[in-house]
């Protein structure tokens, strides 16, 4: 007789795993010591340099912005004190950005992230609204334990009293940032009256917006998620760059504070500081961006153990290798210790590395300084008629238009200048609304600090024997015959 298996238990499928990680909300507890000075005094510096830098004076003469520094995009001139840049000459722009970026590799070949950890927008305005935080909500004790407690009326006092603090420095920020585009003091005045633009507002809003947001809430995903540089910093970085490190060779294994074990008691005190919540025991990371501030905190611990400072310090990858090699198979304790600083060496500054970007550097300034030098205060630009290429005249002839752009440098003083142009002899040339002299040539009159814009055409007789394209000269001439500047074109005809 056949029988019925009994029905098996259904199992649940197991779930898969999630690829993304929920966000943990790092809450740095403050420090003090050497590192965290250090960057207090630089964070200063910086802020006060934004936010000043635009109410500078410059006295440049009637008629033109007094402003030190100044992007005037109304007028397409780019003011730096006594520099002065046109849109033509963007590639000073151009080499001072490459300079910056060179320098910026050169700089983390030394030293590692140190652009990253004190001098990053993103780090500086992190480490003022952090301080804000800190100061309205306590240490980083109360604040996990007031985001854990129930939301009553002080959560809400002191919550809206630190976003009031961020957006009253968000716009101090997105305001200044405005300022470096409009003279500080008409623009202030205009926006605190009503009276700007609706891009003034639409940018002092996108700047308010993005700084409250990336300092205040985005903080260290930007540093993680956001920005590139970590991502290729490692290329800059050798075994002579200077980063911050765990000496595990002295700190392992970690433990109580005796003879068995190493240095580091476990105290967390080096992660709870972070700012982008890591342990820097685990070695390099990509979210480390060499703030040191976990220096300070085990300096701090190391002081009340009564053992050396610098179980994390700013270190070579080179020195924590000799390190470790040099106090193999010996037990903690301050033979093992001296063994390990006895092994470390200078970092070597002077390398193939630095030397190419020490080259670098001289080459792209050397290159700035001499453009610079040889920049002309006038220049002539001729642009060909495209359509048509040429007019065909009812006697024959053959007519070319071309317009001219005069741009003077020079502020205070009006060029009048004759206009010669070279070519085959028969083309004879006429410029619309312009004086000649007794010898027949066009008279252009410049604008001091401008540019003046005159149209020009150039005729060939019928039976003048041309090419398709004849190269000709345009020729600014001063009342002394001396040339001041000259512009090649082409004399178009039809084909033969």
């Amino acid at each position: 007789m056949n029988q019925i298996a009994p029905d098996r238990p259904k199992v649940a499928p197991k779930p898969e795993p999630s690829l993304y990680a929920s966000h943990q909300k790092v809450q740095p507890r403050a420090v003090k010591g050497r590192v965290r000075n250090i960057k207090w005094a630089v964070l200063v510096v910086l802020l006060a340099l934004y936010y000043v830098v635009p109410w500078f004076r410059w006295d440049r003469g009637p008629g033109v912005p007094d402003q030190a520094v100044l992007v005037d995009i109304s007028h397409a001139r780019l003011f730096f004190l006594w520099i002065e840049l046109w849109p033509q000459e963007v590639y000073f722009l151009t080499g001072a950005l490459v300079l910056g970026a060179i320098g910026l590799f050169a700089v983390t070949s030394l030293y590692g992230r140190l652009w990253c950890g004190f001098t990053c927008p993103q780090t500086v305005w992190t480490d003022l609204f952090m301080w804000v935080e800190r100061r309205i909500e306590g240490d980083r004790n109360a604040r996990i334990k007031l985001d854990q407690g129930a939301h009553d009326a002080r959560w809400w006092k002191l919550k809206l009293s630190k976003h009031a603090a961020w957006l009253g420095i968000a716009m101090a920020t997105g305001g200044a940032w405005i300022m470096y585009f409009n003279d500080a003091p008409s623009v202030t005045w205009a926006m605190l009256t009503g009276q700007a633009s609706l891009t003034v507002y639409g940018f002092f809003a996108l700047f308010t917006a993005t700084t409250y947001v990336l300092a205040g809430a985005a903080r260290e995903q930007v540093c993680t998620y956001m920005c590139p540089w970590p991502r290729f910093q490692g290329a800059m970085l050798d075994d002579n760059s200077l980063v911050v490190t765990y000496h595990d060779w002295r700190g392992e294994p970690r433990g109580k504070p005796d003879a068995a074990h190493g240095d580091c008691v476990d105290c967390k005190a080096c992660v709870h500081v972070c700012p982008t919540g890591i342990d820097i025991r685990d070695g390099q990371q990509l979210e480390c961006i060499g703030c040191g501030l976990c220096v300070d905190a085990c300096d701090d611990v190391m002081a009340k153990l009564g053992r050396d400072k610098g179980l994390i310090a700013f270190e070579t990858l080179k020195n924590l290798a000799a390190s470790q090699a040099a106090v193999a198979g010996m037990a903690p304790g301050p033979a093992r210790n001296a063994a390990g600083m006895a092994a470390r060496t200078p970092q070597k500054k002077i390398r193939p590395r630095t030397l190419i970007y020490a080259g670098v550097i001289m080459g792209v300034v050397a290159l700035m300084l001499g453009a610079w030098m040889l920049r002309a205060t006038l220049t002539l630009s001729v642009e060909r008629d495209r359509a048509p290429l040429f007019v065909q005249l009812s006697d024959g002839g053959i007519r070319n238009g071309y317009t001219l752009k005069l741009a003077n440098k020079l502020r205070g003083e009006d060029l009048h200048l004759a206009l010669v142009l070279d070519g085959p002899q028969g083309l004879h040339l006429t410029v619309q609304d312009a004086m000649e002299d007794a010898a027949g040539r066009p008279i252009l009159t410049t604008r001091d600090d401008g540019i003046t814009q005159w149209r020009a055409l150039v005729t060939a007789p019928p039976g003048l024997a041309l090419r398709d394209s004849t190269s000709i000269t345009f020729r600014l001439v001063d009342g002394s015959g001396r040339t001041l500047v000259t512009q090649h074109s082409a004399f178009m005809g039809p084909r033969r």
